[in-house]
């Protein structure tokens, strides 16, 4: 698994990918934290990163699924994954390799972003007065939801050997179980089947986190969510045996 990390990151390293999605990221956030008027804190006259944590999942929804589409698709295309399963490596292996490179460049591009709360702590009045357990809790949330988006991108990209496809489908899927299920309420729905199906997205257990509660309900989510897609994702490779 180890071996597979280390070809994806220094794949990642040698080539634009990485550079660039950690800069749009950036940049992205950068401009709704501080630039736009309707949304910069300077001009929000409240210490929170709330814009942060409310943008920053739909950059990811872009971004991510960007970063994995080439995974197993670009492998396909060039042949290289039948070489690759002739490694000493399990399916699983591969997988998690690739899913751990994928999550280390999500935490390459969040960890910049630390000096907003740097900033913001010494912006607040008086100095500190900063809701610190909504934010360790926000980036908590912010980086499962992140793996939860490198999951889903892996499975779409190993149903494919086409990347735009790929792309497509991943982010299909993250835009999906991040805010469709949140539509549930324009149905008339029982109240209490809107309760359970909020609770299958998300964007519940994403904000529910950002209240700096670490709930065991919500962190059982995410592994869940990130277990069922990796399995998927060792199904459809395993297809191939068929």
């Amino acid at each position: 698994m180890f071996t597979v990390f280390k070809r994806e990151i220094s794949s990642f390293l040698s080539s634009l990918i990485a550079y660039i999605v950690i800069v749009v990221f950036l940049l992205v956030t950068g401009l709704f934290m501080w630039v736009f008027p309707d949304y910069s804190l300077l001009d929000f006259g409240y210490a929170s990163l709330d814009q942060l944590f409310i943008i920053g999942p739909w950059v990811f929804m872009f971004l991510i699924p960007a970063i994995t589409m080439r995974f197993f698709s670009e492998e396909k295309r060039t042949g290289t994954i039948e070489l690759l399963f002739t490694k000493p490596v399990t399916d699983t292996q591969i997988i998690l390799g690739k899913f751990f490179a994928g999550f280390a460049l999500v935490v390459f591009a969040v960890l910049p972003t630390l000096l907003y709360a740097v900033t913001l702590w010494f912006l607040a009045d008086p100095v500190g007065n900063i809701d610190t357990g909504g934010i360790i809790g926000s980036y908590i949330g912010l980086l499962l939801l992140g793996a939860v988006f490198v999951s889903i991108g892996l499975f779409a990209s190993a149903l494919t050997d086409n990347q735009i496809v790929a792309f497509i489908l991943g982010l299909f899927l993250c835009f999906f179980f991040y805010s469709a299920f949140d539509s549930i309420k324009l149905f008339n729905l029982p109240v209490k089947v809107q309760l359970v199906l909020e609770q299958l997205g998300i964007s519940a257990h994403f904000y529910a986190m950002s209240k700096g509660v670490l709930d065991s309900r919500d962190l059982v989510y995410f592994g869940s969510v990130i277990a069922l897609f990796v399995a998927l994702t060792k199904t459809v490779l395993e297809s191939r045996k068929w």
